[in-house]
């Protein structure tokens, strides 16, 4: 499945345009991350606990996006747009959406 931001693929035109798809997950954050990370905090550094929890993140919302442009017949998603934002009671989780246009491509 071809994905993209832009809203065209050079050399293969859109055929037809199969509607808007989303692909969402929420993840709550961990009390041993959110130490660890208030540590790197004080001395410095990258937070890799939070980096791959907002990785893991976007790749499920990515693949959720996917499986529902397949839903549709689909063989490709344009104009995908990545949005991230925090949830909950001190922002203890993070969701992660995508969205874009599900198409058939030439």
């Amino acid at each position: 499945m071809l994905m993209t931001t832009t809203t065209s693929v050079e050399g293969q035109p859109v055929r037809e345009y199969l509607g808007v798809v989303t692909g969402e997950c929420i993840v709550g954050a961990n009390i041993f991350k959110d130490l660890f990370a208030g540590i790197r905090d004080i001395v410095g550094g990258r937070a890799g606990a939070y980096e791959n929890s907002l990785r893991d993140a976007r790749e499920i919302a990515l693949a959720e996006l996917a499986a529902e442009a397949r839903k549709l017949g689909a063989d490709g998603v344009i104009g995908i747009d990545l949005d991230y934002e925090v949830l909950g009671k001190e922002g203890s989780m993070l969701m992660v959406t995508a969205s874009g246009t599900a198409v058939k491509l030439s």
